[in-house]
């Protein structure tokens, strides 16, 4: 094998999964995943996963569209094209709410989804996992864990030993 990128290992069970991500998770690794055919209910915390960082970046695109709302009724009522009715002040927040809220909205919807591309990497056109010849199983009824090269502990030997502790039912190398 010319370039290594980790070591696959095969379960058969949703449960035997996740026993194996909590002993990795658990064991230090940093660099390492597993592929389902569908969600596991608790694998995030099995996996050790943090929160996600998405609502930081809507709530940042949300702020700002706000902003940007009420900055551009204000400027088009009090400076660039004054307008008085009645008495009434230039600039309400009354009247730039509808266009706030509009906006508020509009830019959170573009920060959660520019932000999930980015904490995902995405898009991603290349993984090794797509090059392993069981990848029709691993959108199928199998799953499955890797542990990357690059993970700061990995060592071939202790790394296959690690992950044959696990009791998969099949252990393999991923190509990079």
């Amino acid at each position: 094998m010319a370039d290594k990128f980790g070591i696959l290992a095969k379960f058969d069970t949703p449960a035997d999964i996740m026993h194996a991500a909590e002993k990795v998770r658990d064991a230090g690794f940093k660099r390492w995943d597993v592929i389902t055919p569908f969600p596991i209910h608790g694998m995030d915390g099995a996996m050790g996963l943090k929160r996600s960082w998405v609502p930081r970046f809507t709530i940042v695109g949300g702020t700002t569209g706000f902003i940007t709302g009420m900055s551009m009724i204000f400027y088009t009522n009090a400076f660039d094209y004054k307008i008085l009715i009645g008495g009434k002040p230039l600039f309400s927040p009354f009247f730039a709410f509808p266009v706030s809220y509009e906006l508020t909205i509009l830019f959170s919807a573009f920060a959660s989804i520019i932000g999930m591309f980015i904490l995902n990497k995405l898009p991603m056109h290349y993984h090794s996992a797509l090059k392993a010849d069981k990848v029709a199983e691993m959108s199928d009824d199998k799953f499955f864990l890797y542990i990357e090269s690059e993970d700061p502990q990995f060592d071939d030997a202790k790394t296959r030993t690690f992950i044959e502790g696990l009791h998969p039912v099949e252990v393999s190398d991923m190509e990079k």
